[in-house]
């Protein structure tokens, strides 16, 4: 299992490749549920930086496969 960090570098590079290379995705970014918590003091677990990257990972994937 990953750590923490290395989720966190996973995320923060699939974002900027979004940001950099399919900026037409990044109004997708804005309105994933995990960047809007829906407590005031969200509790960022391993499983949810997990599920957040898979989503991540997901939203690049679709695109890529319906733009060849």
């Amino acid at each position: 299992m990953k750590t923490e960090k290395e989720i966190n570098q996973a995320i923060l590079e699939i974002t900027m490749k979004i940001r950099n290379e399919y900026p037409e995705l990044i109004k997708y970014l804005l309105e994933m549920p995990v960047t809007i918590p829906d407590v005031e003091n969200p509790e960022m677990t391993i499983k949810v930086l997990t599920d957040y990257h898979e989503s991540l990972k997901n939203i690049v994937e679709k695109y890529i496969s319906s733009h060849k």
